[in-house]
């Protein structure tokens, strides 16, 4: 093993606040070596996952694309960004896509074969999953990788509507080939013990890390409306990410006409790119196309990078959540991040996450009357009035109940358990560490209510 990370340990002169190398961290560097395979993509998760790690002395190899590169993954010690997926853009030509695809493999191919790292953690596939799940999953084993799996969906094709035999054999493949999976909440733990018969003992549940890679800078709300050209005293909803069948935004959209109709300061915000759904889509378009017209819905259909989010997220009052199905969604700690309030389905764990009438409330999925009492709700609610005071409070609570640090220390001591290499960090306890997770919240935000749990109580994620 000592052969295996000697680039790392060679190179992990890791600084304290001295300036100094930090001796404890230059220890863990030297024993926990790993392999981020990101899958080019999702920068929010891979950057938070990372930054964390690297804090906490992992020696990395990250393994990413154009969108992942920023500074934070260069000039340090113990840490390489490797370019292996170049630019990921859409608009391209096919065969252009095939070839960087297949370069790409290619590159992997043979990194993987002299990489000295032993632990290759698999945050997402690739383009081709199935041959991700099984054949790169068989060669890694074959290298005799140590393989940790974070899995964000247990089967997207299920959620999709898309499901077949196949995808459920190579899901299983994946997930029996795995030495480790980290998921997000204890139904995904369920789904993966009951439906592909993994261990529970090689499940790990682990909170969904509060987006810290998308800016956040002294923008205020009305500078945010004012470039939006929005005006300032409408009342903003928010619908932000991806546009696909399963996220329900069709329900949005009747609830908003209802709404609208008894009261017309309402505004709607649809921002985010349509993904492989273009029935789905000429569907939405032909129901929003008088109100935007009328300047009643702005309509961003299209990727929103990282540093025009804020615009979006301060511009807005709420943020709806209307999914038919989904695990967990990274959208809402994005909006929590900017303490904003969410109103969310109840679907998979989001009401879990939800502090009702704290952080937000709770609607019927596929149910645009009570989605739109559900907005009426919270236009009339304390937490509407006060959005200027509880915004802080948001950010406050997400911060605690899903900090980056307690992701890296449960991932730090899998690592050292997976090499049998000693992780100094501190675990106030394993179990619970791997579980769930105790809220804590500011003295202010307990005070007006917002993760008021019993202080033993737990959450499921």
């Amino acid at each position: 093993m000592k052969q295996s990370i000697q680039t790392h340990e060679e190179d992990a002169g890791y600084q304290g606040q001295t300036g100094q190398p930090d001796a404890k961290l230059l220890n863990r560097a030297s024993e926990v070596a790993v392999t981020l395979l990101t899958g080019g993509g999702d920068k929010p998760y891979a950057f938070g996952l990372a930054t964390e790690l690297i804090q906490k002395g992992a020696g990395l190899d990250v393994i990413g694309s154009d969108e992942l590169d920023c500074p934070e993954f260069h000039g340090k010690r113990g840490v390489n960004f490797i370019n292996l997926r170049g630019d990921q853009r859409p608009d391209v030509s096919f065969l252009r896509k095939v070839f960087r695809l297949s370069t790409y493999y290619a590159k992997l191919i043979r990194y993987a074969a002299t990489a000295r790292p032993k632990i290759f953690h698999i945050l997402w596939n690739n383009k081709f999953e199935l041959f991700d799940r099984t054949f790169l999953m068989l060669y890694y084993r074959a290298l005799a990788k140590k393989i940790v799996l974070t899995v964000h969906n247990v089967n997207a094709r299920k959620r999709d509507s898309r499901d077949t035999a196949l995808n459920r054999l190579t899901l299983q493949v994946q997930y029996r080939l795995s030495d480790h999976i980290f998921v997000h909440t204890e139904q995904m733990k369920r789904e993966l013990i009951e439906m592909f018969g993994v261990q529970p003992a090689r499940v790990s549940v682990i909170p969904f890390g509060i987006n810290n890679a998308v800016p956040i800078t002294p923008l205020t709300k009305s500078e945010a409306r004012q470039r939006l050209n929005l005006p300032e005293q409408e009342k903003t909803i928010l619908f932000f990410g991806n546009i696909a069948p399963y996220k329900g935004l069709e329900f949005l959209i009747a609830a908003f006409e209802q709404i609208s109709a008894r009261c017309d300061d309402y505004r709607l915000i649809i921002a985010g790119r349509p993904k492989n759904c273009e029935k789905y889509w000429t569907a939405i378009q032909e129901a929003i196309r008088e109100d935007v017209k009328r300047g009643r819905v702005l309509l961003r259909a299209d990727y929103v990078p990282d540093d025009e989010t804020e615009l979006f997220f301060k511009a807005a009052d709420v943020l709806v959540l209307p999914y038919r199905y989904i695990y967990q969604s990274g959208v809402l700690f994005l909006g929590y991040s900017f303490g904003l309030p969410v109103l969310a389905a109840d679907v998979g764990s989001l009401k879990d996450e939800i502090v009702e009438g704290k952080t937000g409330f709770v609607f019927r999925p596929e149910d645009s009357i009570d989605l739109a009492k559900v907005i009426e709700r919270y236009f009339a609610s304390d937490l509407y009035a006060d959005i200027n005071i509880r915004r802080q409070e948001i950010r406050d609570y997400a911060r605690e109940q899903h900090s980056w640090d307690v992701v890296g220390q449960a991932t730090m001591s899998l690592y050292a358990d997976l090499l049998r290499a000693p992780y100094s960090g501190k675990l106030s306890n394993a179990d619970e560490t791997k579980t769930s997770f105790r809220l804590k919240a500011s003295p202010e935000a307990i005070e007006r209510g917002v993760g008021s749990r019993e202080p033993n109580q737990t959450k499921p994620q």
